[in-house]
């Protein structure tokens, strides 16, 4: 237990350093494909990002889920984002998928929708569907996933069908403590690509893990520090991921 209190004021310390000096990109984090019956969980993001305009953003989020049935999770969340003095809450509804029995074929699949509802007025919905594949190598996990983003609901305006893509690879050292890579990004309209100069992408290393306590109790973590590679990326983006499961 005391491991995991001296994580937890870690992680807080670290937020409160980057909202002071940092202020953020989007909390994104990789989906996966896998889904767990009956466990349910309290889910807290945040993620700081500086862009290459000077810029800074910033969001949070914390949201609770369940696992429905074998193969259906389900999550509610409130979000705050602030990009420069601008603020915006929202509420998500995601639904995560698992499509295939866990090892059956060489790839693992899954499927995830989300919805956010903007809280904040002349703020659009926006709403992604996605494919999310895993594969395991021994002690290697990989993850690639393809998303599509679409904004609705000002009138008036209209918006692109957009595509982004998410990869993560970790090795699984022991339970408590995995390392790796993880990477984001945004090619632009689905069908005909943004410019190389105008897709975003980034990329940087990582740390997973889960510490359990008591019966069917645990907290999971993963954390990123990620480096713009094109010019439209921030330059630096720090994401924090926790989840008590119970």
């Amino acid at each position: 237990m005391s491991s995991t209190l001296k994580f937890i004021q870690l992680t807080l310390l670290l937020t409160s350093i980057s909202i002071a000096s940092a202020i953020a990109g989007p909390a994104d984090y990789i989906y996966t494909p896998m889904v767990e019956f009956g466990e349910r969980e309290i889910d807290f993001k945040y993620g700081s990002s500086a862009l290459p305009n000077a810029r800074h953003k910033q969001a949070i989020g914390i949201g609770f889920g369940i696992g429905v049935t074998e193969y259906w999770f389900t999550e509610v969340a409130y979000k705050d984002k602030r990009n420069g003095g601008k603020t915006v809450q929202q509420l998500e509804w995601e639904n995560k998928f698992q499509l295939t029995e866990t090892g059956e074929f060489a790839v693992d699949v899954g499927m995830m929708t989300e919805i956010e509802m903007p809280l904040t007025s002349g703020q659009p919905w926006t709403v992604k569907v996605g494919g999310l594949a895993q594969k395991d190598i021994q002690k290697v996990q990989l993850n690639g996933n393809l998303l599509l983003k679409q904004d609705f609901g000002l009138p008036g305006k209209s918006f692109d069908l957009l595509l982004n893509y998410q990869l993560q690879a970790k090795y699984r050292l022991q339970s408590s403590f995995e390392f790796g890579a993880q990477g984001f990004g945004s090619l632009g309209k689905w069908n005909d690509w943004s410019q190389q100069s105008r897709q975003a992408h980034f990329i940087g290393p990582a740390i997973f893990g889960k510490l359990k306590f008591g019966a069917h109790r645990a907290i999971k973590y993963n954390a990123a520090w990620l480096r713009g590679t094109s010019p439209s990326a921030p330059d630096n983006t720090l994401r924090v991921q926790i989840e008590y499961e119970f």
